[in-house]
């Protein structure tokens, strides 16, 4: 048990993802090889074996973990009788579009108007998603330059938008 311990509770963390459990399962996939020591075949690699027994007490632990699920077609039987199950339509609205088209435009026009080295920021670091680094090899600047122009350009473009782009 001492030897294999660290891997079966690693093997049974990664396949659950749970950690309050993971000592549990642990516990029970050496109680069950234990108690099926007597199957084990001398062929095999006794690992092998071992994480096969664990790996199946996840899958179970999985199964049965499982969320119930039912129909949103149906109604749902309750003590209180019937109940309808409804699902709000999350599809873009046409005036949804368009305020979102009318918000990217905002914002650009509003980075278009920074002066040429808070734009180019900008730019690299939120539209070509760039990384400080390579913002500051690029354009030749130490980091610390880098950093400053984009948190100026971030004040300016809060100061130009502020009250004209709404978060939902």
């Amino acid at each position: 048990m001492k030897k294999y311990q660290g891997a079966i509770s690693h093997l049974i963390a990664r396949m659950i993802g749970y950690q309050p459990d993971v000592e549990d399962l642990t516990q029970e996939a050496f109680i069950k090889a234990f108690q099926s020591l007597a199957s084990f075949n001398n062929e095999f690699a006794f690992s092998t074996w071992l994480y096969k027994i664990a790996s199946n007490n996840c899958i179970d632990y999985l199964r049965k973990r499982r969320l119930k699920t039912f129909s949103i077609d149906k109604p749902i039987l309750t003590a209180d009788g019937e109940q309808h199950f409804d699902i709000p339509d999350g599809s873009q609205l046409p005036d949804k579009v368009l305020l979102q088209s009318q918000q990217t435009t905002t914002i650009q026009q509003a980075i278009d108007a920074l002066p040429d080295k808070y734009k180019l920021v900008i730019e690299l670091r939120h539209q070509k998603e760039k990384s400080y680094e390579d913002i500051a090899e690029e354009l030749d600047l130490p980091l610390g330059t880098v950093k400053a122009h984009i948190f100026r350009a971030r004040e300016l473009l809060y100061k130009q938008l502020r009250g004209k782009v709404g978060s939902d």
